[in-house]
């Protein structure tokens, strides 16, 4: 009987490899040589479903998503057939290695390996490799598959692919033109590199503000793999890039971390070594900010990595140095590299397992507890962030909490009530926990690829203390009351201190509900309720018009779940009563948004995505190459993102901008957008001259300290307090502090006629993040935020781009103040 198994169990391993070996390439499936044409999208997830079908014992295809366009997202896990068969069980064993879940406590001897591929589109020379690697492994590298589970996401921006694909195919000679002055080698804004919204996926693990990220991480996170590779491209005249990474790294990542990350890139070197490759390591690409595809999983415990392919250049181009860099050249190296990743993680696979057991014990950490206090509202956000990553919390027991006060920048104090938040390091994602609400980043180098600061507490407006002690927690229940209409009212209020209340205004003046608002605090009389500046008034007399008022008003209110109170009567008891000239009506706002050449992608995506998926509220997007032609007359706000507009705004357009706004009409510019303003003799906006005496003169800095010496100039992503004028109405739902995330150097002085609102004053200090010695004295007394009038309208300079990436969502109410409240008689459709 044995020997019928033995035979029986030889046979079938025999069928299961020739299935393998005549599963069908990349190349004979798709009737190209891979590399000598772009993949659409939806040819590349019909090979990945080819091979789960062909190889079902060994393959399985998951649909974890889809994309804005309604693309498909999907992983394939492959491995043994064995591995395969238990899966399940090999999962849960890992994250029990983690502290997560009810799996065997202990190692089970298998790798987690995920490549993850083509996050910016127009780098796409890795969603090719990714139908190679998977080809590769079933057919050649079987054995590697026994002790390891390999993941691989085969493209994580579909919609940036396609835009790119599809373009590049339209575009391209045949043969291809390798000059780089062809069409083919100039992508068109907004290029592909961004999703739908433009935002760029490589800096949204953390936020998670794009569904594809939100679907993502679902999966990510129930899998925690222990390696975990991004695979990008470069410019033409860069070599291959891949770990170990550049300094600086972050101090929660572990020795073996390090060092693991050099034994992976000298297995890849010693493949680029006997084929002539060029490549470079240890440069550039550091491990700090935590929203990359490489620092995300590095501070789950994963040897998280970055690889880099010189491209983003068609099916070919000739490069600087004379050589004809190819696709198929890309797809080569990318492939190589992703198979000398799974070969040395199969090596390596029990002390993978040990070294992140260790990981997830470490329990080292400076601070225990981190005690937040703030608005239900803006708790709930940090909440709803924190549960996209699984990372737990509680409410604070009562008793004195002692630490580090982020609004003080020092040692302070408060007692601790069940409205606290609690989020303690003493949990699986402690690691995490820690980079995310640390007070400020320790810098092992000034010289970094992205922001330096990031601090949760900051980014969401709430009063925290860092504690050195493990802060008690209690049990809450959380009631959510539902609004119940008046019809006897004389109307309803409602408080204006964050975006929910913002949503909750869009959907009345979208349903042409009139709405006023307060720009002094009030106190109504029956009931008895103090509201401060900006709350929301809404008016049965203005209303009359409107069929079901109150039904309305209240189906709003519950669906943004918006506490409202009903007024018996106009008359305050202390303030503006509801006719008062401090009592004004919002107007429902015609928004422009300039998109296209000279601004920002990522700027504009930043503002689309925010009216579309935040505000829900209606904006229409003016292209550059269409502002002559535009009648300016038909919209009541312009938004000018982020951008390089020097030699857009000409006098020309410059004096249409100015003539409409005279006539009435409101800019909101933001960051480089205030160049278009900044020392113009028309306006008030100038910029800050101060310089430091004691910078070194650059060019007597030696060639080699260049680099070093310009980040004394630089600001890479810092927080500074700003003070505020909380009775301008761009603040209305601010106090007289705001902490400001300055990504940029650029300042400009105090507006000597129009409104300062946020502004830094004498000696500003950064709290947390890099800023360069010679940038803080020209800091000196500068606008964050401020109103500058002219004729009937208004021009709002915002030089900190409150909507970067769109995690800073204290800084949001701002910029809908700009739009509703600023300059209230300004041009009213």
């Amino acid at each position: 009987m044995q020997k019928i198994s033995v035979v029986i169990f030889v046979l079938m391993s025999s069928i299961f490899v020739s299935k393998a070996q005549n599963l069908q390439s990349p190349s004979d499936f798709l009737g190209y040589t891979l590399g000598t044409e772009f993949t659409r999208h939806h040819q590349v997830v019909d090979y990945f479903k080819m091979v789960a079908s062909q190889l079902p014992n060994q393959v399985k295809l998951e649909n974890y998503g889809e994309t804005y366009e309604r693309r498909p997202l999907y992983t394939a896990i492959i491995s043994s057939e064995d591995n395969i068969k238990n899966l399940e069980n090999i999962r849960l064993d890992h994250l029990k290695n983690a502290g997560i879940g009810d799996g065997n406590l202990g190692s089970n001897g298998i790798a987690i390996v995920w490549l993850s591929y083509n996050v910016h589109g127009n780098e796409a020379s890795s969603t090719e490799a990714s139908m190679k690697t998977i080809h590769s492994l079933l057919t050649e590298k079987q054995e590697w598959l026994r002790n390891t589970v390999v993941i691989i996401d085969p493209c994580l921006n579909p919609d940036g692919r396609d835009r790119y694909v599809n373009w590049y195919n339209q575009t391209k000679s045949t043969p291809y033109d390798t000059d780089q002055q062809a069409n083919e080698q100039n992508e068109p804004w907004p290029r592909g590199r961004a999703n739908h919204y433009l935002f760029d996926l490589n800096r949204d693990w953390v936020w998670a503000s794009q569904k594809e990220t939100q679907a993502r991480l679902k999966v990510y996170n129930k899998w925690l793999p222990q390696i975990h590779v991004d695979f990008h491209e470069q410019g033409i005249n860069e070599p291959y890039y891949f770990a170990p990474a550049a300094e600086p790294f972050h101090e929660i990542i572990t020795d073996w971390q390090r060092d693991f990350q050099t034994q992976i890139g000298e297995n890849h070197a010693k493949y680029f070594d006997a084929n002539g490759w060029l490549y470079f390591t240890r440069e550039r690409f550091d491990l700090l900010y935590p929203s990359y595809g490489d620092t995300y999983p590095t501070y789950l415990g994963a040897i998280g990595m970055t690889y880099e392919q010189g491209g983003q250049s068609g099916l070919g181009i000739l490069n600087d140095e004379g050589n004809v860099l190819t696709l198929v050249d890309r797809v080569e190296h990318h492939h190589t590299t992703g198979l000398s990743t799974v070969e040395i993680a199969s090596k390596n696979a029990e002390k993978l397992n040990t070294e992140f057991k260790k990981y997830f014990a470490n329990t080292n950490f400076k601070y225990k507890s981190y005690v937040l206090r703030g608005s239900s509202d803006k708790i709930e956000g940090l909440k709803t962030l924190l549960d996209k990553h699984d990372i737990t919390y509680g409410a604070a027991a009562s008793g004195k909490i002692s630490g580090y006060k982020y609004q003080d920048n020092k040692s302070g104090n408060l007692s601790g009530t069940s409205e606290d938040l609690v989020v303690s390091t003493n949990q699986p994602k402690g690691q995490m926990v820690q980079v995310l609400f640390e007070p400020n980043t320790t810098l092992a180098d000034s010289i970094t690829y992205d922001i330096t600061a990031w601090s949760l507490p900051h980014a969401y407006g709430l009063d925290a203390i860092a504690s050195t002690t493990l802060a008690a927690t209690t049990t809450t229940s959380t009631t959510v009351e539902t609004n119940q209409k008046n019809t006897s009212a004389t109307g309803y209020m409602a408080k204006w201190d964050h975006m929910k209340d913002a949503a909750f205004l869009a959907e009345l003046l979208k349903q042409n509900i009139k709405v006023r608002f307060t720009e002094k605090a009030l106190t109504t009389k029956n009931p008895e309720q103090s509201f401060d500046s900006g709350a929301l008034i809404i008016v049965r007399g203005d209303n009359k018009k409107i069929d079901n008022f109150d039904a309305l008003v209240i189906a709003a209110a519950n669906k943004f779940k918006r506490k409202i109170v009903a007024i018996a009567s106009g008359f305050s008891q202390t303030g503006p009563d509801f006719g008062s000239p401090d009592v004004k009506l919002v107007h429902k706002q015609k928004v422009a948004l300039l998109s296209g050449n000279y601004t920002s992608s990522l700027a504009y995506g930043e503002v689309w995505h925010f009216f579309e998926q935040q505000l829900q509220y209606p904006v229409t997007s003016i292209n550059t190459d269409n502002f002559a032609q535009t009648d300016l007359d038909a919209y009541s706000v312009l938004v000018i993102p982020n951008g390089y507009y020097n030699r857009f705004f000409n006098e020309s357009n410059l004096e249409k901008l100015q003539h409409w706004i005279k006539k009435g009409g409101k800019v909101i510019a933001i960051d480089g957008a205030l160049n278009i303003f900044a020392d113009h003799k028309d306006f008030g906006l100038k910029r800050n001259t101060t310089k430091d005496s004691t910078a070194t003169k650059t060019n007597l800095t030696p060639y080699a300290e260049r680099e070093r010496e310009a980040t004394n100039g630089m600001i890479t992503g810092a927080i500074f307090k700003s003070k505020v004028d909380p009775t301008h109405p761009l603040a209305f739902g601010y106090d007289k502090n705001y902490f400001t995330l300055k990504s940029g150097s650029s300042a400009y002085s105090l507006l000597e006629d129009g409104y300062n609102v946020a502004y830094l004053g004498e000696d500003p200090k950064n709290v947390s993040g890099f800023a360069g010695k010679h940038t803080l004295k020209n800091l000196e007394n500068s606008l964050i935020f401020g109103e500058e009038r002219l004729g009937n309208g208004s021009i709002i300079y915002m030089a900190d781009n409150i909507l970067f990436r769109n995690f800073w969502e204290n800084g949001k109410l701002f910029f809908v103040n700009a739009i509703f409240f600023v300059n209230n008689n300004a041009f009213k459709l």
